[in-house]
């Protein structure tokens, strides 16, 4: 839900957020605020987080990929992180259904509110705890491996192209870990995405649905982590393709990135600019990461960079979406300016595009910025 400016828009300068630093959090501070002793609350009304609003299971399948990704720092607070992954853990552990699918949206009393099963919320899920299985302790494997193969009975029930890229992202990991098995469950998504691809595809519309709407870039990216493991040349074809036109789409005529606004959305013969949000800018980003690694074409690399810089103000209104320090982002960029709130989906957006950009910044060659000095633990 996005919450009225009902006052004139201030956007908080540098100096302001390091005067209002959480020394002990640093930029897991927000967060920490957002994450109680259920799961991460799903809105916030400014920087507080709005309970009456629950929690979602897509936004504990995000923060438990994000928590993984930061264990890797060096300097992350590795017990803080655990106690957060245990949290996210126990809540997907709690809406999983026998039948392997999550019910998604929880009210603050941990009441089930109504609604049909999501592929993407299952696709979510699968990602976050194919990266759980693998590379967090043994103790707390039992518990993603016990959910995931659960969950992984599900795939053949996916019909949406963001819920089958997701999986076929998870299914790419974990056969790159050992589970060859699992290929039978990945060539017949392979194939679905192909096909929709192919019925959509036009000369000026090179795209796996009619509409463009939100999280697009996942859509390429589970095809190019497919790519990893199946070497199969007419899977990074179709990948890169619809990579291409996305990105062309994306950008804007200043080569600033502009993500496809959701107010209309985009068809081939229309276009909405407002209002961006930071999840297609971040997915952007990890699409463009994975073509650069498997292509070494530098264009992408220069995506990248471009996706990262959206949040630090090189955007359609030229302010700073991202703040570093507490290590929170506002909802969405609107003609008038920054939505002022600072969700769950928002903030980790953010947080996995600055986790995974320090890890790939060498392989890149970024232009130095001083906003990288902020990214500590």
């Amino acid at each position: 839900m996005n919450w009225p400016n009902r006052f004139p828009i201030h956007v908080q300068t540098e100096k302001e957020e390091l005067e209002e630093v959480d020394k002990v959090n640093g930029p897991l501070s927000h967060l920490m605020k957002l994450t109680d002793d259920t799961g991460i609350l799903e809105h916030a009304l400014g920087a507080i987080p709005r309970r009456n609003e629950g929690y979602s299971t897509d936004d504990q399948a995000r923060a438990l990929w994000l928590c993984i990704e930061w264990l890797d720092l060096e300097e992350s607070d590795k017990t803080r992180l655990l106690n957060l992954c245990d949290t996210y853990l126990s809540f997907l552990l709690w809406v999983q259904k026998d039948n392997g699918h999550f019910h998604n949206n929880i009210a603050y009393d941990r009441s089930p509110e109504p609604e049909n099963p999501s592929d993407d919320c299952l696709g979510r899920c699968l990602w976050a705890l194919a990266l759980a299985a693998t590379r967090l302790d043994e103790a707390r494997q039992l518990a993603a491996e016990t959910m995931l193969n659960k969950a992984l009975e599900r795939t053949s029930d996916l019909r949406h192209p963001r819920g089958q890229a997701y999986a076929l992202a998870a299914l790419a990991w974990l056969i790159q870990n050992g589970r060859e098995e699992l290929k039978r469950k990945a060539e017949p998504l392979i194939e679905q995405l192909i096909a929709s691809y192919q019925a959509h595809r036009k000369e000026n519309w090179r795209w796996f649905e009619p509409l463009i709407s939100y999280s697009n870039a996942v859509i390429p990216w589970g095809l190019l982590c497919t790519y990893e493991w199946k070497r199969d040349e007419r899977v990074l074809r179709v990948a890169t393709e619809a990579l291409d036109f996305l990105i062309d789409l994306c950008t804007s005529e200043q080569g600033h990135i502009r993500p496809v606004g959701n107010r209309g959305w985009c068809t081939p013969s229309s276009r909405a600019i407002w209002d961006q949000q930071p999840i297609d800018v971040m997915k952007l980003f990890l699409a463009s990461v994975k073509a650069f690694e498997l292509t070494d074409n530098e264009q992408y690399a220069r995506v990248a960079e471009k996706c990262r810089k959206w949040f630090y103000g090189e955007n359609d209104l030229g302010v700073r979406m991202g703040d570093p320090v507490h290590g929170r982002c506002y909802d969405g960029l609107e003609q008038d300016g920054p939505n002022q709130n600072m969700g769950a989906e928002s903030t980790l957006s953010f947080l996995l595009t600055e986790v995974m950009y320090k890890k790939v910044q060498d392989r890149i060659k970024p232009e130095k910025s001083e906003a990288e000095a902020h990214l500590k633990s």
